[in-house]
């Protein structure tokens, strides 16, 4: 269990600049220091608590997760975090319409299947082969994380609301419930769930995300079902 010892050792507490903020923070704001807003970490305990809650459920009823953050530095952090809760995440660019025009990025996938496919017979010439190496590393560099994602996510967890806008539009077009780690220059009132906390620092992203990751993790299917990816 997270204390709160262990969130202020992970500068979770640390927000933006006063003069950065969004005033519809201002309920998990405990003041201000040297200019720079503190976040109440209290508030951050009840929010992970409920938020832990609804993962359990969700797990235990079997749904997927997807994590998204675009941020370079949480790159590694995410994807350990997805690969070992049997999650899918996407750390590289958002692509417009990888939720809303889901048939489009569906057949990108399968695309870049095929790609993998021609790679493995090897019956190619030097200049093919060159080709199509080129395209299946696009194509893998942006859906690798959901390669194996048949359908629509049923939650999204969310680093870095500002940075993906767009991925957050499309969860709330599609009513998918969003968790969303938010700083002080975020808007709550564009996520299902939130979790107030410094959303820059690697070693506070890193505290939350293997929180929930654990929580997920609690449902013995989640572990039997990703088992059965990775053998595949």
């Amino acid at each position: 269990m997270i204390n709160l010892e262990d969130m202020l050792n992970s500068s979770v507490h640390l927000g933006h600049p006063v003069k950065q903020w969004n005033p519809k923070m201002a309920a998990y704001i405990y003041g201000e220091r040297n200019g720079i807003h503190l976040i109440d970490i209290v508030q951050t305990m009840i929010c992970l608590a409920k938020t832990n809650e609804f993962l359990l459920k969700s797990a235990k009823e079997n749904k997927t997760f997807l994590f998204v953050g675009t941020k370079k530095q949480f790159n590694s952090v995410i994807n350990s975090c997805a690969e070992s809760s049997g999650s899918f995440y996407i750390t590289q660019r958002w692509l417009g319409g990888t939720l809303t025009n889901w048939l489009t990025i569906k057949g990108c996938i399968n695309k870049l299947k095929l790609l993998e496919k021609a790679d493995d017979e090897n019956k190619l010439t030097k200049k093919e082969t060159l080709i199509l190496k080129k395209r299946k590393n696009r194509l893998e560099r942006f859906l690798a994380g959901i390669k194996n994602m048949n359908k629509l996510p049923d939650v999204v967890i969310l680093v870095g609301q500002i940075k993906d806008l767009n991925a957050v539009k499309e969860c709330l077009k599609l009513k998918i419930p969003l968790i969303s780690i938010l700083d002080t220059n975020c808007d709550p009132n564009l996520t299902d769930l939130i979790i107030p906390a410094n959303d820059d620092s690697v070693s506070s992203i890193s505290l939350i995300l293997n929180d929930l990751c654990n929580s997920i993790s609690e449902n013995s299917n989640i572990k039997q079902n990703f088992q059965r990816v990775i053998l595949r």
